[in-house]
């Protein structure tokens, strides 16, 4: 008889090797390798009965898995309509940025709209819980809350109150006594996971998992988690402002581009449907160094404000400071301006920065830093009608950007008369429009 072989296996990601190491040679996640037979086990067919057997795509009903508004106007955006029956979402953030207050938000308004909501925290008591909920006038008769760490009894709780809306905070304290260790390891997080999952689905319960985060910000636990579940959300905010923003990693209802933004007061978290007043600085008179773009978030156009500081250095290689920009195309930007347009900046400390703390990833922001950079460079205003944006190319010639016409309509709309960028214009000239 041969020697049943073991291979050691990654709970992150599924590598195998022979030998057991301290770090996967796949992801790279340390202590994450768990040894594993190293034989399949022949699983045998059954007979399907009629409600197991496949069907024709055109005969399957969708009427059951249409979704319904959660009442909170921007988690609808970003979750593409609403809840699905059924689907389990996962919501993630760094600690304190709000998570538990939105979900309660979105707990209190279904309960008042007649539905069942069962809310489990495993991380606070059920007092602590309604303080919270007194202080952002969530109380209602129809919101359940029960203070559980045991995965047994969070289902047995499922089962006696049969609710329509299904919350659990989080998922990371939650353990299954079935299961060696302590709550948070990867193989009691993929459990507990799983188990709570497959209840929701079967029993047709939207189901709303908090997710823990690790010090670079990505969701902590198993990989396999967010394949788990149907919709990954991300929520986020500078602890500086109370502005928060909430994207969709993962949707398998929707779109994965669109962004919903809120602010969080000591009444709660309220939704902000026209955010682009809170990312201009609000300035009665033109500063030098500063430009209005517009940037576009999933299908909703946001005005943001660029302000661009440049000082003579002291250091033989000057500092180049960036926040809320990517500094890797605003160090390609001094280049083109440095080579194309004239502008001496090789000797200068550059900062450039965002106003209320939005984050600006996409190439249309370019022509905004470069106006910004060289009104700081030359000390002359830019005009509050100006608005501009378009992606700057090496060799210095403005390119277009998607969705124009829907940009130009928003900063119309907010007072810009003049918007800059048009395509294959050159950014000496465009700057030289800006700031004339």
């Amino acid at each position: 008889m041969a020697k049943q072989k073991s291979e050691f296996k990654c709970s992150e990601c599924g590598w195998t090797t022979v030998k057991w190491a301290g770090r996967c040679g796949e992801c790279q996640a340390w202590g994450s390798l768990d040894e594993t037979s190293g034989t399949t086990k022949e699983v045998r067919a059954i007979k399907l009965n009629e409600s197991q057997a496949a069907r024709p795509i055109t005969e399957i009903e969708t009427g059951e898995s249409q979704s319904q508004p959660t009442m909170v106007g921007e988690f609808d955006r970003v979750l593409g309509g609403g809840l699905v029956p059924g689907a389990a979402i996962l919501l993630s953030g760094e600690p304190g940025v709000g998570k538990s207050t939105l979900l309660l938000e979105v707990a209190s308004r279904l309960a008042k709209q007649g539905k069942k909501v069962l809310y489990v925290s495993a991380e606070e008591s059920a007092s602590q819980v309604k303080l919270r909920a007194q202080r952002t006038n969530a109380l209602t008769p129809n919101l359940y809350l029960a203070a559980e760490t045991d995965l047994a009894t969070v289902l047995g709780q499922v089962e006696a109150i049969r609710p329509e809306l299904f919350i659990v905070d989080s998922v990371q304290t939650v353990a299954s006594s079935d299961i060696d260790g302590v709550a948070g390891m990867p193989a009691q997080v993929r459990e507990v996971a799983a188990n709570l999952i497959r209840t929701a689905k079967q029993n047709g319960i939207p189901l709303l998992l908090v997710g823990h985060v690790t010090k670079d910000g990505s969701i902590a636990g198993p990989r396999t988690l967010e394949h788990l579940v149907d919709v990954v959300c991300h929520f986020e905010g500078d602890r500086q402002t109370s502005l928060r923003f909430i994207r969709t990693l993962k949707n398998r209802f929707g779109p994965t581009d669109e962004v919903g933004c809120f602010e969080l007061t000591g009444e709660g978290i309220l939704e902000v449907p026209d955010p682009s007043a809170l990312f201009v600085s609000g300035s009665l008179n033109p500063v030098s160094g500063t430009c209005i773009t517009v940037t576009v978030e999933g299908k909703r156009a946001l005005i943001a404000e660029i302000q661009a500081l440049v000082v003579h250095s002291t250091s033989p290689q000057p500092r180049r400071v960036t926040n809320g920009v990517d500094a890797s195309r605003v160090a390609m930007i001094l280049a083109v301006l440095e080579r194309r347009a004239g502008i001496s900046v090789s000797d200068k400390d550059v900062y450039v920065s965002t106003v209320g703390g939005m984050k600006i990833t996409e190439p249309a922001a370019d022509l905004a830093i470069a106006i910004a950079i060289a009104s700081a460079v030359k000390d002359k205003p830019v005009s509050h009608q100006v608005a501009a944006f378009g992606e700057i190319s090496l060799a210095g010639e403005i390119r277009g950007v998607t969705n124009g016409s829907q940009r130009n309509q928003e900063a119309q709309r907010l007072g810009h008369a003049t918007v800059i960028g048009e395509k294959g214009q050159l950014v000496k000239a465009a700057i030289n429009q800006a700031i004339s």
